[in-house]
């Protein structure tokens, strides 16, 4: 499970999403974001799938990197989907009862739009930022829009280098907890079986380790920045000078149309009857 987690992960290559300027990777992030939370009817959340699904090959990042981080977040997916089936109450007769458990059509149908919104949000976030953009880049990136903010004597580089930091440590702490666990292991450790109580009591081993070697990474990091004299307050030049291109623009201009079309299908008068239909044909044709 460990080694499935491939958030803060960056994929080197050369399509369209990882030649766009990462400020505009940013916007288009945070449009998408806009688009999954103002869905709420069954066409949007099509049209949104339809939209992630087409991102995945355009990005050249393979499915199965895909399915690896979907993959941690099962158990919570599932365990929040339980709570909208039986939890949500319907205007017409439960499907199923017994006992006190009820459950109608509109809690299957929440806690499907529930499972579809965050699987396409992390896999829409993740393909726009982490996955195509590498932390450095992604940190100009977020510098760069957030400048204005500077002169309301904001701390934009610090609050920038932080986020770099945070996620260029990521893959590392995932690889010092796995190699963590395997020597527990090789010691006796059981971190699998039996209860919550047990399993949680199990994870002091892990834990410990774990955040000393995170203090003394902090460390080291801290004082090599000093050794090289690194100063926040001091204007600082950059490498690589972000420029827009015409693919930016377009992918822009495309997102706007998407979250267009969401906004409008979410404000027109006649997406409950549409959306009646669509949970007659989920439910009543399978």
């Amino acid at each position: 499970m460990i080694s499935d987690i491939t958030l803060g992960q960056f994929f080197p290559g050369f399509s369209t999403v990882h030649r766009l300027d990462p400020r505009t990777k940013i916007l288009l992030a945070t449009a998408f974001i806009v688009c999954v939370f103002l869905a709420n009817n069954a066409v949007s959340f099509l049209l949104l799938t339809l939209f992630t699904l087409w991102l995945i090959p355009t990005a050249h990042i393979s499915f199965s990197v895909i399915a690896k981080s979907i993959k941690p977040l099962i158990v919570i997916l599932i365990f929040t989907s339980i709570l909208n089936i039986f939890m949500t109450k319907g205007a017409s007769d439960p499907l199923v009862s017994f006992w006190v458990l009820e459950i109608y059509t509109e809690g299957l149908v929440r806690a499907l739009f529930m499972s579809v919104r965050v699987i396409i949000l992390i896999i829409g976030t993740s393909l726009f930022l982490t996955y195509t953009t590498s932390p450095i880049s992604l940190t100009d990136g977020l510098e760069s829009l957030l400048h204005p903010l500077t002169y309301l004597h904001v701390p934009v580089h610090i609050f920038s280098m932080m986020m770099s930091i945070a996620l260029r440590f990521i893959p590392t702490l995932v690889e010092e907890t796995e190699k963590i666990m395997n020597a527990q292991k090789s010691r006796g450790a059981d971190f699998s079986s039996g209860g919550l109580i047990r399993r949680a009591k199990a994870l002091i081993p892990l834990i410990v380790p774990l955040f000393a070697s995170a203090f003394k990474r902090a460390e080291e990091l801290a004082t090599a920045m000093e050794c090289r004299c690194y100063r926040v307050d001091k204007k600082r030049t950059k490498l690589v000078k972000l420029t827009f291109h015409a693919r930016d623009v377009l992918w822009m201009l495309l997102l706007v149309l998407l979250l267009g079309v969401v906004i409008a299908l979410r404000i027109l008068p006649n997406h409950v009857s549409s959306d009646a239909l669509w949970y007659r044909i989920l439910f009543y044709s399978i």
